[in-house]
């Protein structure tokens, strides 16, 4: 009766180690696979009778053969586990995800367990590799981190222009003011607006001054370099910051999208809207303590622009600050 019982525990064990949702592969010390079970089989394609006595490395030319013996060795010579998650390495074994949840997924993101196999005599012969799909936790993730990621960029982001919002860049020229205060290093901004905008709203519509100031946008977008950091301050008002760039350099950028506004037009219902803009730069002078008063030296250097006939580029200098 006993033997009967036995053999039954034995027959529901080999049974539930076939069927489980889990994969069991046992490796000896040349890395020989000896188990096999139906998981590896289902995705794998191969079963235990084409691969028992191969090599895993043989018989999968993908898998880092270099890493995964840094991996084992330690568990074979000093019987501690091991473990990799699919956040260090998405998957060992590439097989396809079949899940209809997360069909998104090309491959089975894989969590793997390394676990020493002692012999009676406490001797580690062999390994036992378990491998765990989590497709379905690691596409819920990235998803959600996708759209955590999509939900900051929208916050900061201007929605009529695609710059920066007014927000997210006075976040930045703060943090830019601080860097320059520590290295005292070279950096100039960049204000400037869109002459006589109330003409166009007036003469064309609020649709044609939206326009209008994507148009601007774009224009600035495209000429940027990757250091800059634009945005749109307000209105038909633009500011750039021109990091590690000294006014009279920040200057020779500033003439060349001048005169990039001023020679482009955009049409709106069959009329050619030219227009202008004026510009406003400053360096960080002694007397500039915060990054509010850089902001009023630039929006000063701009108004001079404005005065001085529009369409041109004017430079802060620190005798402004004792103007009438």
């Amino acid at each position: 009766m006993n033997n009967q019982v036995e053999f039954a525990e034995f027959h529901w064990m080999m049974d539930m180690f076939q069927t489980v949702d889990i994969g069991f592969i046992v490796l000896d010390r040349e890395y020989q696979i000896h188990v096999w079970n139906g998981f590896m089989e289902n995705h794998s394609g191969l079963s235990p009778r084409e691969v028992r006595g191969k090599s895993i490395f043989d018989m999968f030319s993908e898998l880092d053969e270099e890493w995964f013996r840094h991996k084992s060795e330690p568990v074979f010579l000093l019987k501690n586990r091991a473990f990799t998650i699919w956040e260090q390495r998405p998957f060992v074994f590439r097989f396809r995800n079949y899940r209809p949840i997360t069909g998104t997924a090309d491959v089975m993101f894989q969590n793997i367990s390394i676990i020493p196999l002692s012999d009676t005599t406490g001797k580690v012969g062999h390994i036992c590799i378990i491998v765990y799909d989590v497709t379905d936790v690691a596409v819920n993730k990235k998803e959600s981190e996708a759209a955590n990621a999509k939900l900051e960029q929208l916050s900061r982001t201007d929605q009529l222009t695609g710059l920066n919002n007014r927000g997210f860049w006075e976040t930045c020229l703060n943090a830019e003011f601080k860097r320059i205060q520590r290295t005292n290093g070279p950096c100039s901004l960049l204000m400037f607006d869109i002459d006589h905008f109330k003409r166009i709203n007036d003469g064309f519509g609020h649709a044609a001054g939206d326009i209008a100031i994507r148009h601007t946008a774009d224009l600035l977008r495209n000429s940027l370099r990757e250091t800059d950091i634009s945005g749109r301050y307000g209105g038909e008002e633009y500011a750039v910051i021109l990091v590690d760039t000294p006014a009279l350099q920040g200057r020779i950028f500033a003439e060349r999208i001048r005169k990039l506004i001023e020679q482009s037009s955009f049409n709106y219902e069959g009329t050619d809207i030219q227009f202008t803009v004026s510009m406003g730069i400053s360096d960080v002078h002694p007397s500039i303590t915060t990054a509010q008063k850089w902001i009023e030296a630039a929006d000063s250097a701009l108004y001079r622009s404005k005065e001085g006939g529009r369409n041109r580029v004017s430079i802060y200098e620190e005798k402004e600050e004792n103007s009438p």
